[in-house]
Parts: structure tokens; C-alpha cells; sequence
């Protein structure tokens, strides 16, 4: 074992931006959450699919930040990747609650994101 590491600094998060989406397992656990009808679960559990959920709603949102900035200022697509953006960011400060609200509401905030990023990519070479 080695005493040594390396502190990777990536203040840009240019590494994370060129990291590929892992978007079927997370896609399949919206798809789950928001079919939900009853659920009993305990609070804690509901937190953790949050932090989940957000953590990923994270990634897919520096993605639509970098494909929209590389647009022309007269493409409306970027305009609107900016208010998707600004809703993420508001939805995403907004603090976890053990409920299954909270959670519907990040995993609607996926789909969201996918769905910008997918106008995004859809006419890119």
C-alpha cells in the first residue's frame, strides 16, 4: 500500500462533464418513484433516494449547463436549457424531507433535465 495520493482539482468540473451519464438505472428509479401510489416507507429511506436522485440531478444538469453554453446566443434551445437550469437550482437548494413528495418531486426534476438535455443533443454532429 502506498502513503502517497494525489488531490485531483477540477474547480471547472471539466472532468465530471466528460464522465457519461449512467441514465438507465436512474431513469428505471424514476420511473418506480413516481409511480408510486401508497408508499411506506420510513422517512430515512426516503431521504436517501433523495440524496440520490439529487446527486444525480447534479450531473445531468452540469451536462445541460455545458451543452448550452457552447450554443450561439440566438438559439432559443440554450434560453430555455436556462430556465430548466434555474428551476433545478432552486429545486435542488430546497432541503430534503423524509417524504415521498420530496422525492417525486427530484425524481420530476430528472425528467425534466433529460428531457432539456435530450432537445440539446438531438440536432448536435
Amino acid at each position: 500500500m502506498s502513503d502517497t495520493y494525489v488531490v485531483l482539482h477540477d474547480p471547472d468540473g471539466l472532468i465530471e462533464a466528460e464522465l457519461p451519464l449512467d441514465r438507465a438505472p436512474y431513469e428505471a428509479l424514476v420511473t418506480v418513484v413516481l409511480a408510486w401510489k401508497e408508499p411506506d416507507l420510513v422517512p430515512r429511506d426516503y431521504e436517501q433516494i433523495a440524496l440520490q436522485l439529487a446527486g444525480h440531478a447534479r450531473a445531468v444538469a452540469a451536462n445541460v449547463q455545458c451543452l448550452a453554453a457552447a450554443l450561439p446566443k440566438s438559439d432559443g434551445r440554450g434560453a430555455l436549457a436556462e430556465v430548466v437550469l434555474r428551476e433545478a437550482d432552486s429545486r435542488l437548494s430546497a432541503p430534503l424531507k423524509g417524504t415521498a413528495r420530496c422525492v417525486q418531486n427530484r425524481a420530476r426534476l430528472i425528467q425534466a433535465l433529460y428531457e432539456r438535455l435530450d432537445r440539446l443533443t438531438e440536432t448536435l454532429p
